[in-house]
């Protein structure tokens, strides 16, 4: 499996993992779960920047271990966005992508390029969970509630544009990323041993920018490979 990642993949998630590692070691009080989970969720963004399947898979697991974790950091935002949303929908993306493989490369998810009433309707949707999910947080006295309802927004948005199999998934994520940095970065301040969450999502912000460049290349490659049989076709009818 290994084999299809190329040299800088391979050296993003070695450095991935030892920066986690040391980081852990540095700060000895860490939970062990906040490795464990910030591990597979590297893992899980490297095999998505590849349109890999097996990323979805990955990615339900971090999104339970998450939201145990969030759980006990009184956080009942991310708790709920990725117990209740972005699990669910991870599902609903591995369904999709296995679906769609690339020219029946199970290893290659087709990438979609969505229309504007899919947008709009994503838009849409996205204000329409935030406000349940706002007053749900409300009541719960839930922590840092302007960022953790943020963001339920960003998080929707990227779970939506990866079941869609939307180049801007990574996007989507890298924008929630941002939002996470600071809702741990406020917790980090309190106790300087939680700083390992801080560090698992700038990493994975760093994972979300390679994936975004990652699937642009995929959608120029499959357009090129589209277009060349299209004109294949076109040649044979006039010859």
């Amino acid at each position: 499996m290994m084999k299809n990642f190329t040299k800088v993949e391979k050296k993003l998630w070695c450095f991935s993992m030892e920066v986690l590692l040391g980081t852990y070691i540095l700060f000895p009080q860490n939970n062990i779960l906040v490795l464990m989970a910030s591990m597979i969720g590297i893992t899980s963004l490297i095999f998505n920047a590849k349109g890999n399947p097996i990323g979805q898979c990955l990615m339900i697991i971090f999104s339970v271990m998450y939201g145990y974790v969030s759980w006990t950091f009184s956080y009942y935002g991310e708790m709920m966005t990725y117990l209740a949303m972005t699990a669910p929908m991870s599902i609903f993306a591995l369904i999709s992508w296995l679906k769609h493989p690339y020219q029946g490369n199970k290893q290659e998810v087709e990438v979609y390029q969505m229309k504007f009433n899919e947008y709009v309707w994503m838009i849409v949707w996205s204000i329409v969970v935030t406000g349940i999910f706002y007053v749900i947080l409300k009541a719960w006295h839930t922590s840092s509630l302007f960022w953790s309802t943020v963001s339920i927004t960003t998080s929707f948005i990227a779970v939506y544009l990866t079941y869609k199999r939307s180049a801007y998934y990574a996007i989507g994520y890298a924008m929630n990323d941002v939002i996470l940095i600071i809702l741990w970065t406020i917790v980090a301040f309190k106790n300087i041993n939680d700083r390992l969450m801080v560090v698992c999502f700038s990493l994975f912000l760093m994972m979300d920018i390679y994936g975004f460049i990652q699937w642009k290349h995929m959608r120029r490659k499959q357009g090129g490979i589209e277009n060349e049989s299209i004109n294949e076709k076109k040649k044979a009818m006039f010859e």
